[in-house]
This record gives C-alpha cells, structure tokens and sequence, in this order.
C-alpha cells in the first residue's frame, strides 16, 4: 500500500509531454523573434505598409479641412488618433531627412563592443549603411569605420551648425539606455537581450526532460510576455519590450535555477553570508578588538590583573567545545552548476538578530558517498583551521533563547554564465537553555535541516523527501533517516580549556587550533593599552606591528596556518623552564611574528585571498609553503627580506599604527 502504483503507458505519456515541451519552447521562441522583429521595424526606416498608411491618412485630413463640421467633430472624438499620426509623421520626417551622408555627433560615444566606433560631440561622421536595428556603419575623419548608434547623430546642417546640433539631441535622448562617463546615454542593443532568452530556452531543454514544473514556467512565460505587448497600441508596442525584459530580470538565479532543476526547492541565497558582505560587524576581526564600558573611559573586557603579572580570566555565561561531526543525506546540486566549497557557518541567535561572528568550517567532500560531509580530515603536517571541526563558544547573551544557527552552503559557478554565488542547502537552530533556563546538557545531537532561510518556517529542503511521513512505524523510520541532518556534539571544558577561553574576548566563536595565537594576541594587548600606556586618558596611536596587522590573519586563514606552523616548530625546540616564562613566550612569538607574517603580508607576489578560488588558494599555499622552507633554511627571513628577488609594497605608516579607539568595537 506504501509503494506508487504503476503508471500505464509510461512510454506513450512520456513521448507526449516532450513534444508539449517541445511546443511551448518553440511558441516562447517565435514569439521573442517577433518582438524583436516588431522592436527592430519601429526603431529603423518605415515600411511600405506604413507609407501607405501615411498618404492615407494625408487624403483623409484634406478632405477634413474642406468641411469644418466635420473636421471640429474628429477633433472631439479622434483627438488621440490624430496625436499618433502626427508623432508617425514626425517620425517618417525625421527619417527621410536622414538621407544626406554627413551627420553630426550630438554627443560623446564609447565603444561598447568590438567593431563600434568611439567619437566625441560635435564631430562630422560619413554615414556608409544604415541598418534596420539602429545601429548604422560610419567613418570619422581619420578613416575608422565602425558601428555608431543613430541616436547620437543627426543629419548635419552646415547653415544651422551647433544650434541644431542642440536641439537634435534634446530630441534625440528620448529613446536611450545605459549612461555613458559624460551624463549622455546610449541605446543597448535589443538582439543581445533576446539572444539571452534563446539561450536560457535551451539551458532549461538540457537541464530538464519531463517536469510540470517547467510546464507551467513555459507557460506562465509565455502569457506573461503576451499579454503585456498585446496590451498596449503599435506605436507604443516598442517600449513594452524594456519591460517585459525587466519582469524576466526579476526571476533571480536561484528561482532559475530552482525551475530548472538544478537545486532543490528549499535552498535559498545564503543568510550568513550575504552578512559577511554587509560589513566587519559579524567578523572575528572584529569581535576580538576590547569593548568599551558605557562610561568609554575603561574596558569592559580587558582587564588587568596585578598579581598575576596578566590580563584578568572572565568567565561568562555560556562557554563550551562544539565538534561538528557530519553531515548526511544532503541534496545534490544539478550538473548546470559546479560547486566551489562546502562548509557550516554558525554564529550565535536568538531567533531575531545574529549575536556574535559568523564563523566558517569547510567540509570535505567524497565522491563515493556524494550526500554525506565530513570535517577534521586527517592530513600531513597541521591541519587547516578552516577544516578544523573542533569550535569554542563564548557568549555573555542573557537571552533566554540564545542557540546556535547553523548554516550548510556551498559556493558555485554556474557552467553557463560564469555566474558566481552562495546558496544555503539548510540550517538549523539549537537553543542552548531549556524553557526553565538551564544549559542543555553535553551530548551529541542529530539535528535535523530546514530549508528556506532562517525567517521561513515550515519550509523542507527537498520537498520529494518529505519529513510528513505517513504509514506504519518502520516506513516513518526509514523517511527520518533519509531526511538531510548535522551531527554535532558539545563538549564540557575541562580546568585547563576554561581557564584558556577565560582569557578571551566575552563574546567570540573561532577554531581550538587557533585559540594559543588569540591569546598571544590579548596579552600583547593588554601590556600595551594597560600596562605599559604612560596614561590611561591617552588617546594616541600606539606604535605596534602585531596590534595593528594580527586581525587581518583571521580574514586569511592560510595566514593564520603559516603562523601556526612557524609557532609549533619554534616552540619545540623550547626548554621546559622557557616554556614557563610567560615574558619569555611572548618575546619568542613577537620574534616568529615578524620572520612569519609581516614579509608574507606585505609581499606583491603573494596573490590576494579569495575565497572558495581553488587555483589561488594553491598559489597562496605554494608561495607560503616555499616561504616558510627558505625560512626554516636560512634561520629567519632577514635573507629573504635583502634578496632582490622579493618585492613588497610601499611602506605604509598604518602597518605600524594600531588606532584602538578605531578599532574597539561599540557597546551593544
């Protein structure tokens, strides 16, 4: 009873929704080529039919003029008629004045394309052809030959000169598109546009075989564009093209590429991510710089301690170790796209706003088990920390629905276009104190995906695998299990990593292999904006590399990796009584800082970071790499500094410059 009953004649039913494929693409094709035509036909010279019309239209105004009742009674009742045959007039006019082979420019013009021809106003061009498009053939007077759209030029008068000029192109800037760098405009060509619907046609063709879906988008389509052209009066059915173009513009690429097929219908652009764009506010970078009290004379979250030498340890509210364990049963994208990355953003919630930095792990992903994500890979050497599965969590929220907000994305391109994005294949939210306010307790939880974005409620990630199961006991199991969902698993703190988070900033999420250079980082600052500041009312910039330059390394996590490496190998070849000096660690640090980070940073050889750039992430790594080996060779990079084969960028004083009133972040 669970199992779909058999279709009959699936063959036969098959064949007959592709030819009604087939007839809605190829009506949606004819119907573009001939609003291209119409478009094409209002724009350039008139037709036959229409001069007819014109001479028609003459005779009969003459015999209006002869008999003055008549002619008062169709001004009453053809007022609009006549408005249209006097502006078909002008046109034709305006036309048959275009017959004399010098125009003059009545504007400047920069070629769009290979083959247009670039001119400035006011100068005298040779037309040669005059297309039907708009866009005519025309020499300038050094010989050059190319493309010129006919808004721009006018039929030239040597008595009238720069007077008509004006005017012209008063009249002209009527009918014109996209802004050129003068403030004049230019007509786009319309045959790109429709060459575009043509193609996205046999885009769908390819991407689906039998779905009702596209049925009913062909269809909708059709009628959309229809009905808008037939609306409006022929000399008008011109600007109804523009718009049609915009309401196909207003299917995004996701509801594209939703309609095809190529992504199931509950993902969406990524929340998390269009956040990151909008600014630092949601960044490590920018959580980890100190927090002023509400008073702005003192730091509410880094403080001195006298006895200890140290920055004071504050504990806060919620601080634990989350391990991302999996992902499973994750929807596949269609093979019109090809994804760059996969990964989980999670940052903290209250169902409303987003409370701390939006931290990313990349997962790795095997194309034996296509569904299923994993992180913490084993590798040689360290392990990445944007792989690194393994999350501390601090927050002093006093929300009582503070959680967790997990995001899956992945990055794409799509094969088409070259059209980059990030779209979200899930999320999920764990509340972290039950209705009574209590931490829920450490454990590993199966968490179970929705789609749409955080907002959206209700919404599954794959509606063809619906979690609305019906049926006996055992069929429900086997639908939950084939539902997408995360693992995770928190973890309690031991003495030893709550005295380390302890350390940092009250509100922070970042990776545990990272944690030891985030605690370097706040320690040097805290001996420099409380120990060592003559005065505690001194607003001056301070002189320090490390302040200045450590939190761009948290925007470029092989940066962040080099130092790890360079770290671990120098702190290994430490004594034990050295390890225990603090003074002595951080001198050490600063030492491994300078031969590390700064040359890498400010190397023009070194590619910029982009993210999810497979081909720069391996250059990045590759120059890192050899780096770091001739650094290890010669015993520092005061070598590789001299050598003049590096070339680094101009000094600049902000390399140096740390501006903590800049940089602290506002009070909430």
């Amino acid at each position: 009873a669970d199992e779909p009953a058999p279709v009959g004649n699936y063959n036969q039913k098959k064949e007959e929704e592709h030819s009604l494929l087939d007839k809605l693409t190829h009506q949606l094709q004819e119907l573009a080529v001939s609003i291209s035509r119409e478009n094409t036909t209002e724009i350039g010279a008139p037709t036959e039919r229409e001069e007819d019309d014109d001479s028609a239209d003459e005779d009969e105004e003459a015999e209006e003029e002869d008999d003055d009742d008549e002619e008062e009674e169709s001004e009453e009742s053809g007022g609009e008629e006549e408005e249209t045959e006097e502006e078909e007039k002008q046109e034709n006019e305006s036309h048959h004045q275009a017959a004399s082979q010098e125009y003059v420019a009545v504007g400047d013009f920069t070629a769009q394309q290979a083959g247009d021809l670039t001119f400035k106003k006011g100068e005298i061009l040779l037309i040669i052809e005059k297309k039907p498009d708009g866009w005519w053939i025309a020499k300038n007077a050094k010989g050059n030959k190319g493309l010129i759209p006919r808004t721009y030029v006018e039929a030239y008068n040597k008595e009238e000169g720069q007077d008509s000029s004006e005017e012209g192109s008063e009249e002209e800037d009527v009918e014109v598109g996209d802004q050129t760098a003068e403030g004049e405009e230019v007509k786009q060509r319309t045959d790109s546009h429709w060459s575009a619907v043509r193609k996205a046609i046999s885009e769908v063709r390819i991407a689906c075989s039998v779905n009702d879906v596209m049925f009913c988008y062909l269809t909708v389509l059709i009628e959309v564009i229809r009905e808008n052209i037939m609306k409006v009066k022929k000399h008008e059915r011109k600007q109804a093209t523009p718009f049609c173009l915009y309401c196909l513009q207003q299917i995004n690429t996701v509801d594209v590429l939703t309609t095809m097929g190529a992504i199931p219908a509950g993902f969406r652009p990524s929340t998390l991510f269009q956040l990151l764009e909008e600014g630092n506010q949601f960044r490590a970078s920018y959580f980890l710089q100190p927090k002023l009290t509400p008073s702005q004379l003192a730091f509410s979250d880094l403080l001195w301690d006298a006895k200890t030498g140290t920055i004071r340890s504050r504990p806060s509210r919620v601080s634990f170790i989350l391990t991302l364990w999996s992902c499973k049963m994750i929807p596949l994208p269609g093979m019109s796209i090809q994804v760059l990355s996969r990964h989980v953003r999670l940052c903290l919630f209250d169902g409303n706003k987003v409370l701390s930095n939006i931290h990313t792990v990349r997962a790795t992903w095997q194309p034996k088990k296509p569904k299923t994500w994993t992180f913490s890979p084993q590798v040689t050497g360290i392990l990445p920390c944007l792989l690194d599965g393994d999350c501390f969590i601090r927050s002093n929220s006093s929300s009582p629905d503070l959680g967790l907000l997990f995001e899956l994305g992945i990055s794409y391109i799509r094969n088409s276009t070259g059209e980059r994005g990030e779209l979200s294949c899930g999320w999920v939210f764990l509340k972290l104190f039950d209705a009574s306010g209590i931490p829920i307790p450490a454990k590993t939880y199966e968490l179970f995906l929705n789609g749409g974005t955080p907002y959206e409620k209700g919404v599954e990630v794959d509606p063809s695998v619906s979690r609305r199961a019906h049926g006996s006991v055992f069929h429900q199991m086997m639908t939950m299990r084939r539902q997408p969902q995360l693992l995770v698993k928190l973890r309690s703190l031991n003495r030893r990593s709550r005295d380390l988070l302890s350390l940092l900033p009250e509100t922070l999420i970042g990776s545990m292999c990272s944690i030891h250079l985030l605690i370097f980082y706040r320690q040097i600052l805290g001996d420099v904006l409380l120990k060592d500041r003559m005065s505690t009312q001194s607003t001056d910039l301070v002189s320090n590399l490390v302040l200045a330059t450590f939190p761009q390394l948290l925007e470029q996590p092989d940066m962040m990796d080099a130092l790890r490496s360079s770290w671990a190998e120098k702190e290994s070849t430490l004594k034990r009584s050295e390890k225990r000096d603090k003074e002595f660690l951080k001198a050490t640090f600063l030492l491994v800082y300078h031969d590390c980070v700064v040359p890498l940073l400010h190397s023009t050889l070194l590619p910029p970071f982009r993210w999810a750039e497979e081909e720069t992430e391996a250059a990045r790594w590759k120059f890192i790499a050899d780096f770091l080996k001739q650094n290890q060779e010669n015993e520092g990079a005061l070598q590789a500094l001299l050598s003049p084969d590096g070339v680094h960028e101009p000094f600049d004083i902000s390399e140096q410059t740390y501006d903590f009133l800049g940089e602290i972040r506002k009070n909430a």
